[in-house]
């Protein structure tokens, strides 16, 4: 049995300003725009086939401009929202997430562990994986998830790519059934 051959684009969301209790809601900055207009323009001869997202506006917004340009519908997958870091106001952010990198069983109070939201995210990469064939498919996601979802496939990719990655960012992932095989990045 010949596996599944895909390429999986993940697209982290275009800058988006931060507003408490916003976390679903918020867009895209001007500059998020003008670099979802980019993002377009970098894809658009890549012969996407299918378009899915977290739920939250950001992410959608990123890959809207392209899906629109391909008369493309975007599927929202909830699994793939970014990961709840909860509360962690005992210490600085960029420490907070190095600490759940580092720990992944370790959560904040009303929180997701890294294992608890890679769990989530992997699934509906898997599925996508396995109900595809020779398919383009672009995933609109978050730096968290993202880096979490590589990190499942490459032990490489932890809290320092996390740390790496820029809004928006590109990456392209092939795959042979479940294996990544290669990653290139797109963006910059």
């Amino acid at each position: 049995m010949t596996k599944n051959k895909n390429f999986i684009y993940f697209i982290r969301h275009a800058e988006s300003l931060y507003v408490e209790g916003a976390e679903r809601s918020r867009g895209l900055t001007d500059n998020g725009k003008l670099d979802a207009i980019v993002v377009k323009e970098l894809l658009i001869n890549e012969g996407i086939d299918l378009f899915y997202s977290s739920p939250y506006s950001r992410t959608i917004n990123t890959i809207m401009v392209l899906a629109n340009e391909l008369s493309k519908e975007i599927i929202i997958e909830e699994d793939l929202r970014e990961r709840e870091i909860g509360d962690f106001s005992k210490c600085h952010f960029k420490e907070a997430k190095r600490k759940v990198y580092e720990d992944f069983r370790f959560s904040f109070t009303n929180g997701e562990s890294s294992e608890q939201a890679q769990r989530r995210a992997v699934k509906v990469v898997e599925k996508i994986l396995e109900e595809h064939d020779d398919k383009r498919i672009v995933i609109g996601t978050h730096g968290d998830i993202m880096s979490l979802m590589l990190n499942y496939f490459d032990k490489n990719y932890g809290f320092s790519f996390w740390e790496s990655t820029s809004m928006p960012d590109i990456y392209q992932l092939y795959f042979e059934g479940l294996e990544l095989k290669r990653v290139i990045r797109l963006w910059k």
